[in-house]
């Protein structure tokens, strides 16, 4: 690679990176890069895939991606939760779209039909070919869970448990006082952002640019050195920030006192617990080619929060992502310039940037 800290000097790259240095520019629009992200990150990482709520009876599915990976996430007839890499083992095409209820899963193309199990069920005109067996093409399964309302899967059918990579997760949330089992959900939105997908999510891992680019929530959320607090434990980087005595600007109903809660799980997924009362959303975002990312934002409430109430504080954080999205576009054009090889993170304010940079370069030189 032209970087001077590339793939073929894994050591020395670690090593510019525990001295402050960022990624190499070129890793950030290098397809070979995304390539191995793909293999590497998103194909063995936990990623949220979607509500619970969507497969709690069986026969119900939903589908989505983990990262480039289509997925399809089923409730058996014995009401086990299964996952399967949706894509059918004829010919590839995606087997399931959306999310409702079915008592098979079938292939729109050629009706390769699979049971609620991954089996194949029936291929049709398999029965003329010699030595055909049905049991080699069931679909490929990938490993799923549930934690609270939503639910995760991973792309490694040997995964360690979800519980080990939420870590601190369900006990940060626990202490926010929001109670899991009372969320219910209220809206989803899709989005697409011209930057790398790491771009998007370091962006998402500091404040120390909220207070020049976000001044609404700066005047909610005290931003300030010594208030806003950062830490990372194993793949959660987590960040908390105090409400204001001035607060009600998000029109959510802000109290003085609430501490707001940020959440990345490694690699890709976020969650949200903004002022007001009790809200959780959570982000995904993903690659859609090394110079694009795709994503949703899926937000829960408590059942009594008023819907104007709920659309308030949705319109807050919209806001703040309207002002991240043209920051994060303008960090790429400039790191796809060539012109910097390579960054200096001010550590003090951006070491979830690190660590989050330390597992991209450690997954990758593995």
């Amino acid at each position: 690679m032209s970087t001077p800290f590339g793939l073929s000097d894994a050591a020395g790259l670690r090593e510019a990176l525990d001295a402050g240095a960022t990624l190499p520019a070129d890793w950030y629009s290098d397809p070979a890069i995304l390539r191995l992200e793909k293999e590497r990150i998103f194909g063995r990482a936990w990623q949220y895939a979607g509500r619970a709520d969507l497969v709690a009876e069986p026969g119900s599915y939903l589908t989505s991606f983990a990262g480039h990976i289509p997925v399809v996430v089923v409730r058996d007839r014995g009401e086990t939760l299964r996952g399967f890499v949706n894509v059918c083992r004829h010919r590839g095409h995606i087997v399931a779209e959306g999310a409702g209820r079915r008592n098979a899963l079938q292939c729109p193309y050629h009706a390769w039909t699979y049971d609620l199990d991954g089996t194949l069920r029936a291929a049709p005109r398999s029965e003329r070919e010699p030595g055909f067996d049905p049991g080699c093409y069931s679909l490929l399964p990938v490993t799923v869970a549930t934690w609270g309302p939503l639910v995760f899967v991973n792309p490694d059918p040997d995964a360690a448990p979800l519980e080990e990579a939420l870590g601190p997760l369900p006990g940060l949330v626990a202490e926010s006082g929001v109670e899991l089992d009372r969320l219910r959900f209220r809206q989803r939105s899709e989005w697409e952002i011209a930057a790398n997908w790491k771009i998007v999510l370091e962006n998402y891992l500091e404040c120390y640019h909220c207070p020049v680019a976000h001044p609404g929530f700066s005047k909610v959320i005290d931003v300030d050195v010594d208030a806003y607090e950062l830490r990372s434990e194993g793949l959660v980087s987590s960040q908390f920030g105090p409400v204001r005595e001035s607060a009600g600007g998000n029109g959510g109903g802000a109290a003085s006192g609430q501490t707001t809660q940020y959440h990345l799980l490694w690699p890709s997924s976020t969650l949200n617990i903004d002022p007001g009362p009790g809200n959780l959303s959570v982000d995904v975002t993903r690659p859609d080619g090394p110079e694009r990312s795709a994503g949703f934002t899926e937000y829960f409430f408590y059942e009594e929060v008023p819907d104007e109430t709920a659309a308030q504080m949705i319109e807050f954080a919209t806001q703040v992502a309207r002002e991240d999205a043209s920051l994060v576009e303008s960090v790429h054009r400039g790191l796809a310039s060539g012109m910097v090889p390579q960054g200096r993170l001010l550590t003090s304010s951006e070491h979830l940037i690190q660590h989050f940079q330390r597992l991209v370069h450690d997954a990758l030189t593995a």
